[in-house]
């Protein structure tokens, strides 16, 4: 048996012996991360399978982030077919999978893509507002085997970022905008993803993201865009957005990933930070001491086809240069691999051409073997279908996601009416089952209605966002015909509005015309009808301040948390009400 393939020996002695016996083409596969799926979404088995074969296969590339997956069932298969491909490379080296978050309501091809068979749980936000560290413990435990039972060893987050611009279309993703709470949460989180203990073959590995905090965009528009690569510090608060990533780098974190933004306006060379070398030499590496994984975002040296647009290179500030001239910064500066790109041949070329040293790739690959050996890869290179089946949405699991629905929800505003049973309601934005199966009766015309039940989601601009809509951006102030439609439902019968907070609404024009208003971060219609009903507690506070007016917003500094004018509602407040007797 070869030393690498032998767990009983200490994993510097395997990473040394696979690394002697790695080519040049080989340790240049292992610097990419590109995405992988399945069959479905219009993409045959045969097709999905030739790409594997030719990525997995030809190129050796080990690291994939799977996309799509009709169920956890069909990711772990896809799991187990990439591992048989990897498997017959010359040296075996097997796959390290990783996603996106998939445990929320909604999806976005770039962020996260939500599945029906896990158990379903707010949004990071949510998590916050239910008040306590520990929600965060449970959510990334449940998360940890539900994503070990379909084969996923790395999750590309939790986002440290803090959550300073309102307008900040990825907000949702964060732990809120109070520094040491993101923080607290990051650990707690990250911790749980762990097990326990060291990393493992029981852990998920995390990839925290992204530095150096990706919150100051400016007016919110994300970087993912060609139009909005500014990342900006009106005030002065680099340090600060920094500290979530200390507090994860101290508990442990072993990956990290940089951010698309440019950095304007600072000392700071106005390039992306995969290539900022300040950013990521200096503060990273030297200062803050990290020697794990550093992980660009996706597609900095090339594009790559996404729901039919072309997304890339999205290499701001270096957009002149060709993507071997960017492959070369990024390694100069201390990277190690790059996510969604998956072109080998530039590695190879720089350590041909000498512009990048073999012993400089060695450096990057002794982690990310050191990574797969602490993860238990090589030992585990398959998963139980069966076994994916039962863990993955398991009742156990399920119910944990629900309670902390509940936990979430944010009552903002209350009349102390509550829902009757039996009562007729007109509803707009409700699935009509959910409210028969809550002893609600769904009628369509106003004038019939005992009470309105609505369901908004947060204000956004279309088309406004990055890549359209993907991103929602833009301003936080509900139309016209919006407020108009909640005031002419209020003249009729009691309003019961629910808002998603994707990102911190405008609520002022909400609050007198609502006879329950409720904040929300991903929830059930059922779990939102029962807080209506007063069939359960509401306990929830808010992770962020509510604004008054957008005014307040755009007069607000994008790096400077709790910075809006006369918040309507605080950070850390929300009104308690008790189930009815």
């Amino acid at each position: 048996m070869n030393d690498y393939r032998d767990p009983a020996l200490p994993i510097e002695r395997r990473v040394d012996d696979l690394l002697g016996r790695m080519t040049v083409a080989e340790k240049a596969a292992m610097m990419f991360h590109p995405s992988t799926a399945p069959a479905g979404d219009g993409l045959s088995q045969a097709d999905a399978v030739a790409a594997a074969e030719r990525y997995a296969g030809e190129v050796g590339i080990s690291h994939f982030n799977v996309l799509g997956g009709e169920d956890s069932v069909a990711v772990a298969e896809w799991h187990n077919t990439l591992q048989e491909i990897a498997e017959g490379t010359r040296l075996g080296i097997p796959v390290t999978l990783s996603t996106d978050p998939r445990h929320g309501f909604r999806s976005n091809l770039f962020t996260g893509q939500a599945m029906d068979s896990l158990s379903r749980w707010p949004d990071y936000p949510g998590v916050a507002a239910i008040g306590e560290t520990d929600a965060a413990r449970v959510f990334g435990d449940t998360m940890r085997q539900e994503l070990l039972a379909m084969g996923v060893r790395v999750l590309l987050g939790p986002m440290a970022d803090i959550f300073s611009e309102p307008r900040w279309s990825r907000g949702s993703g964060t732990f809120g905008e109070d520094p040491e709470r993101v923080a607290e949460l990051t650990v707690a989180f990250i911790e749980a993803l762990r097990g326990g203990g060291a990393l493992g073959p029981h852990s998920v590995a995390a990839v925290v993201k992204h530095f150096p905090g990706g919150g100051p965009q400016l007016r919110g528009d994300d970087a993912h865009d060609p139009r909005y690569p500014e990342q900006v510090y009106p005030g002065g608060q680099q340090e600060l957005h920094l500290k979530p990533f200390e507090r994860a780098f101290a508990a442990g974190a072993s990956q990290v990933m940089t951010y698309y933004g440019k950095p304007v306006g600072t000392e700071w060379p106005e390039v992306g930070f995969a290539f900022n070398e300040p950013v990521v030499r200096d503060i990273l590496r030297r200062r803050l001491g990290f020697d794990g994984i550093v992980v660009t975002d996706w597609n900095l040296l090339e594009s790559e086809d996404m729901a039919g647009m072309e997304f890339g290179p999205n290499g701001w500030g270096l957009e002149h240069l060709t993507p071997l001239e960017r492959a070369a910064i990024a390694l100069d500066v201390g990277v190690d691999q790059f996510g969604g790109d998956r072109n080998a041949a530039l590695i190879e070329e720089l350590v041909d051409s000498g512009r990048i040293t073999e012993s400089r790739i060695d450096e990057s690959i002794r982690r990310l073997l050191r990574e797969k050996f602490r993860l238990g890869v090589f030992e585990n290179r398959r998963v139980d279908t069966a076994a994916t089946a039962e863990i993955c949405g398991s009742p156990a699991f399920t119910a944990a996601g629900v309670e902390a629905q509940r936990k979430s929800l944010v009552l903002l505003a209350d009349r102390g009416d509550r829902i009757a049973d039996g009562a007729r309601v007109l509803l707009d934005g409700v699935d009509a089952r959910a409210a028969s199966d809550a002893g609600l009766v769904p009628v369509d015309d106003l004038a019939e209605a005992d009470a309105v039940v609505v369901r908004l989601d947060a204000p956004f601009e279309p088309g406004k966002g990055s890549l359209g809509d993907f991103f929602r951006g833009g301003s936080l102030e509900f139309d016209a015909a919006t407020v108009a439609k909640i005031a002419r439902y209020s003249a009729s019968a009691p309003v019961y509005l629910s808002v998603y907070l994707e990102r911190p609404a405008v609520l002022t024009p909400m609050t007198d015309s609502s006879t329950m208003l409720i904040g929300d971060f991903g929830a059930a219609d059922a779990v939102v009808l029962d807080a209506f009903r007063g069939v359960a507690p509401l306990t929830g506070i808010l992770p962020f301040d509510i604004p008054s007016s957008m005014a307040a917003v755009e007069a607000s500094r994008e790096d400077v948390p709790f910075d809006t004018a006369d918040p309507l509602f605080l950070h850390g407040t929300g009104l308690r009400a008790a189930p009815r007797a």
